[in-house]
């Protein structure tokens, strides 16, 4: 048994556990393992009655049944969702069949691997610029930074989906900072910040945007949404809002997370490091096993009913933990599944999710996090961890380095 660390208020990961504390974020991967093997379906009475499955099996069949567990409530808080199925509050990622299936439909065009494609040499030079800043920014009399110690999550991972999820909604770059606030507030610490005035709420700068882009048409996402249909009807603006609000939160905290972690992993591995560099071909198959080892999100369900899953008797609006990041090291799903292997061949991972919500971003998130790393290796081939006690990883459901102090050992 995984003992929970002292003063944290946990008695049993598995009959107490709470996913927004600090020392489940710090132990996450541990904590899954010890669930999987003596409670694999866990339970918490914390936010009105949560469980926790941690085999990919299970994680599996939840996200497949939609009959039984609705996505009308996909954060996990003390409050139940207001937005009634099957819509929800952002669509299609909180709409249930068959109203899903249509909202889907809307934003595969914005997301396809032929849209994706222009938004790559953007990103280069997003990636390019910060690095620069960066660089500069640590160099010494000698016009070099080797030695100094830098911020990889803060000065560099998190801006990037921020700079590209801005473009696409064609709102200011520098409304990162406004980004970062939401996300704190629905993904890290759910319900948990206090009253918030009105104009500082993430309803409000949705509607505004709208708001905006009514008044004065551009080409992007925002006015992609408000051109579209569903039976004939123009989109209501609370769904064009609720889809703005699933694109800063799923296509931001998730990205920048796996870009996070990816580092970490390589500062601390330098032969998968110099592999990289030494063998470019291998980028593909490091990308999908970053995913899949740090996968950063872990999506909910609601139970619809009264029912029960592996004998665990669940009540109806119980919530319901989708770990994909447990079920991607499940021993029983892949081979050496708590081994990172850089050139892993098979690797059908879950980190986009599983069932009919798999993640729309897939291929812009893939891109970021590859052109992430081939543009910090191409200027930073050598880092290293500057004080593995002073990693602080986010609490919630999506779990990535929030700081991650490196130390550059070679640039170029």
């Amino acid at each position: 048994m995984l003992e929970p660390p002292d003063g944290s208020g946990i008695a049993d990961w598995a009959t107490d556990f709470d996913h927004t504390a600090d020392a489940y974020a710090a132990q996450a991967p541990e904590i899954w393992d010890d669930l999987r093997e003596r409670c694999p379906v866990a339970h918490s009475d914390r936010f009105g009655g949560t469980w926790l499955p941690t085999r990919h099996s299970d994680v599996s069949t939840i996200a497949h049944d939609t009959e039984r567990f609705s996505s009308r409530g996909i954060i996990v808080s003390d409050f139940r969702p207001l937005a009634p199925g099957p819509v929800g509050f952002a669509p299609p990622i909180t709409s249930d069949p068959p109203f899903h299936a249509e909202a889907r439909r809307i934003l595969l065009p914005a997301f396809s691997p032929k849209a994706v494609a222009p938004l790559e040499a953007l990103t280069r030079e997003f990636c390019g610029g910060l690095i620069d800043a960066l660089l500069a920014s640590h160099a010494d009399n000698d016009a070099t930074a080797v030695g100094s110690v830098v911020d990889l999550a803060a000065d560099y991972a998190q801006h990037i989906p921020v700079r590209v999820i801005a473009h696409m909604l064609g709102v200011p770059k520098d409304d990162g900072d406004r980004f970062r606030t939401f996300i704190h507030r629905i993904l890290e610490k759910p319900g948990q910040s206090g009253p918030i005035d009105e104009e500082e709420s993430f309803i409000f700068y949705l509607q505004g945007i709208v708001a905006e882009h009514v008044e004065a048409p551009q080409d992007d996402l925002v006015t992609y949404l408000l051109g579209q249909e569903i039976d004939g009807e123009p989109l209501s603006p609370e769904h064009v809002e609720g889809t703005l609000a699933l694109a800063l939160i799923a296509g931001i905290d998730t990205t920048w997370s796996a870009i996070g972690a990816s580092l970490w992993h390589l500062a601390q591995h330098p032969a998968d490091r110099q592999r990289l560099v030494d063998e470019p071909e291998l980028m593909t198959f490091a990308v999908e096993e970053f995913l899949r080892f740090y996968a950063p999100v872990t999506m909910a369900r609601m139970v619809q009913h009264d029912t029960e899953l592996d004998g665990c008797p669940m009540k109806a609006d119980d919530w319901v933990l989708l770990s994909f990041p447990a079920a991607n090291r499940d021993p029983d799903a892949f081979d050496d599944a708590g081994e990172f292997i850089i050139d892993r061949r098979k690797n059908r991972h879950a980190a986009f999710g599983l069932g009919i919500h798999r993640c729309l971003g897939s291929n812009l998130a893939r891109m970021e996090l590859r052109i992430a790393i081939e543009e910090w290796l191409k200027r930073v081939p050598d880092f290293e961890l500057a004080d593995p006690q002073g990693v602080r990883w986010s609490t919630g459901q999506v779990r990535g380095p929030r700081e991650l102090p490196v130390r550059l050992t070679r640039t170029t």
